[in-house]
């Protein structure tokens, strides 16, 4: 899994920081997590391809959503015949609508919106799934989870080789896939030599919110929590006058989540070349692994039980 941020400013982007967007390549499906103002520039900067076929939204403020028609008109421009989905917060998928037809044209391939609740399965495929899950902002909003299914255990090749004397070949795929076998007059069971199910791997992306309750639990164990992390906390009565995170807000939630690492984005202008400061008032709350996330930047999100 691998994520790209292609957008990590606040509300106005900067001569280094775009607005808010985040593509994720799972395995070779494309996922787009908001698309601000100039996200389809980005992903040809940065080399992320726009073979996307879902794109999630967190909520309709300008620097989420106005790089949504420019991208659709782009994969018309490209010949596109493929779907997109576009998921968006309940009760905003006429507004959505609107934007996507402002100019007064409408793609020639199916642009399917859909409006998610907190709790919605939005996208269900057979290794992982995303999620909604409740944030809190000035308006209808919601984030995402992409949480995949636990791996199949491990096998122990050496202990069905040389202990239970199988010979390579198709019982030890059987056994793998959790079938019992019959070897030497004896019925060998899966769990003989496969090991427990290893946990697969969780992305959440907030968009913009205060620190809440409903991230904390949705983002239990991750291996990536990107936040909100407008303000150092200077700014704090800023931050929620406005429904943003602080820093160290934002590493509160981290540490109560336990997650294996933290990214600070929707950086605000006011720290254009501080952003070491928002990371040191982070750590003070928070162990685990935290940097601030920059355009460009590229993270592999490795297995929990990796290395």
């Amino acid at each position: 899994m691998r994520v790209t941020f292609l957008g990590t400013s606040g509300a106005i982007p900067t001569t280094q920081r775009n607005t808010s967007s985040i593509f994720v390549n799972r395995e070779g499906d494309y996922l787009l997590f908001d698309c601000g103002e100039g996200t389809q520039r980005q992903m040809m900067r940065y080399g992320t391809g726009f073979a996307v076929d879902h794109l999630f939204v967190t909520h309709l403020h300008g620097d989420h959503v106005l790089g949504i028609p420019g991208l659709l008109q782009t994969f018309d421009f490209n010949d596109r015949e493929e779907p997109v989905a576009l998921h968006t917060p309940a009760g905003t998928r006429g507004n959505l609508r609107q934007l996507i037809e402002a100019n007064g044209t409408t793609p020639s391939y199916p642009v399917r919106i859909s409006e998610v609740s907190a709790g919605d399965t939005v996208l269900d495929r057979p290794e992982y799934e995303v999620r909604a899950v409740a944030t809190e902002h000035r308006c209808a909003s919601v984030g995402y989870v992409l949480a995949e299914d636990d791996r199949k255990g491990e096998f122990d090749r050496e202990k069905a080789e040389e202990e239970l004397g199988i010979p390579p070949g198709p019982k030890y795929s059987k056994l793998h896939r959790g079938e019992p076998v019959e070897h030497d007059g004896r019925t060998i069971r899966p769990d003989e030599v496969v090991g427990p199910p290893r946990p697969g791997r969780t992305f959440v992306y907030t968009g913009d919110t205060l620190p809440t309750g409903s991230v904390v639990e949705a983002a239990e164990g991750a291996d990536l929590l990107v936040h909100d992390a407008t303000f150092a906390e200077d700014r704090k009565e800023r931050a929620e006058a406005t429904a943003h995170s602080t820093a160290r807000e934002a590493a509160d939630v981290a540490r109560r989540a336990g997650v294996r690492a933290l990214a600070l984005t929707h950086v605000s202008t006011r720290y254009a070349g501080q952003a070491d400061r928002l990371a040191s008032e982070a750590r003070e709350r928070f162990d685990g692994e935290v940097f601030v996330a920059e355009d460009g930047q590229q993270r592999h999100v490795e297995y929990p039980d990796a290395g």
